[in-house]
């Protein structure tokens, strides 16, 4: 641990220049006197480490020495991937790792390409999680990820919408994806619930062959199991992921709407309406009516979720077919104004 701490405390210096013995240790997490430990030990090593006095001054290394010491560690190597999203990777347990090896990667960068990655830093940032939401509580997400890199098998306690809502699964779980600040697990299934008679256990059955999708925030309890697993040969996730996500949604919004928007409402309804919603307002609407509304027929979840969507849009929408949620519009309508009118 101290000589990577010695070894981060010259990066410092090296890739930000003077520092404060103040700044050193809030960016090691140690006190003020272990940073004048440490750098008494550095130059006792060798290392050219200057005080500076004054109000202005601090720690700085002599002018053009650069060490070579900024070899990636495997854990930071395999970080990389997450050097732009700082949120995810301290989820995942890999916020330290991937700060360390930001700070060596600007370590070995040439001065004038340094201060380009530094400027990138300030002026592009991502935040995965959408608007308006708290992102899931993932108190499991470290040892599912554990296990995707470890190909080793997991017994979950599950939670899901059909009935019963609990189940137990035995998965082999090969990849995680972040998808709008929510955690999916993509694994192969056993279930432990439902054995066949003659069958191995489920821990050593082989799992079903078509990967699953699992949200990490519905994942109740999580024991890692010692069996070990084959991941699926040429296995893709992100094709895997664009073809459940687009599956997902052609499946979510089976039916459909046919309503008219106010020119008002066209224009809301790319900012209220579900992203699904919204592309087929815009794709789908027609020329305008001599009153300057406009026809389309948009795919909705079910008759309650359209309910709710459109009521978003007050008065800038009128709902044409079909006649049950015209229904459901009208009945809203009149409640509304029994309880404003009188």
């Amino acid at each position: 641990m101290r000589a990577s701490r010695l070894l981060s405390l010259l990066l410092l210096l090296q890739t930000r220049g003077r520092m404060t013995a103040r700044d050193l240790a809030d960016e090691l997490e140690v006190s003020v006197r272990t940073v004048y430990r440490d750098v008494e030990s550095l130059s006792a090593a060798g290392v050219p480490v200057y005080a500076d006095r004054g109000p202005d001054g601090g720690y700085r290394l002599l002018e053009g020495y650069r060490t070579r010491l900024t070899g990636l560690t495997t854990g930071e190597a395999e970080s990389l991937f997450l050097s732009g999203m700082p949120g995810p990777a301290s989820q995942l347990g890999l916020g330290d790792v991937v700060a360390a090896a930001e700070l060596k990667l600007m370590a070995a960068l040439p001065p004038d390409l340094r201060s380009r990655a530094a400027r990138i830093r300030e002026r592009f940032h991502l935040d995965a999680p959408g608007w308006f939401r708290a992102p899931d509580d993932v108190p499991h997400l470290q040892p599912v990820a554990d296990a995707v890199w470890n190909q080793q098998r997991i017994r979950v306690l599950y939670r899901r919408w059909a009935h019963p809502q609990q189940v137990e699964r035995v998965l082999e779980p090969i990849g995680v994806v972040l998808k709008a600040g929510t955690w999916y697990l993509i694994a192969r299934a056993h279930h432990p619930d439902t054995p066949q008679p003659g069958t191995p256990p489920a821990d050593t059955a082989p799992a079903d062959t078509a990967p699953r999708t699992y949200r990490v925030s519905k994942i109740l309890t999580l024991q890692p199991l010692p069996q070990r697993f084959e991941r699926p040969p040429g296995f893709d996730l992100a094709a895997y992921w664009d073809a459940y996500a687009t599956r997902f949604e052609a499946d979510s919004y089976r039916d459909q709407a046919t309503v008219r928007l106010s020119p008002d409402g066209l224009q809301r309804a790319a900012l209220l309406l579900p992203p699904v919603m919204a592309r087929a307002a815009h794709d789908n609407a027609g020329p305008p009516d001599p009153t300057g509304w406009t026809t389309v027929t948009l795919p909705v979840e079910s008759l309650r979720h359209a309910h709710v969507e459109f009521l978003k849009l007050g008065a800038d929408v009128e709902v044409l077919d079909p006649p049950p949620l015209r229904a459901m519009m009208a009945d809203t309508a009149r409640a509304l104004a029994d309880r404003y009118l009188h």
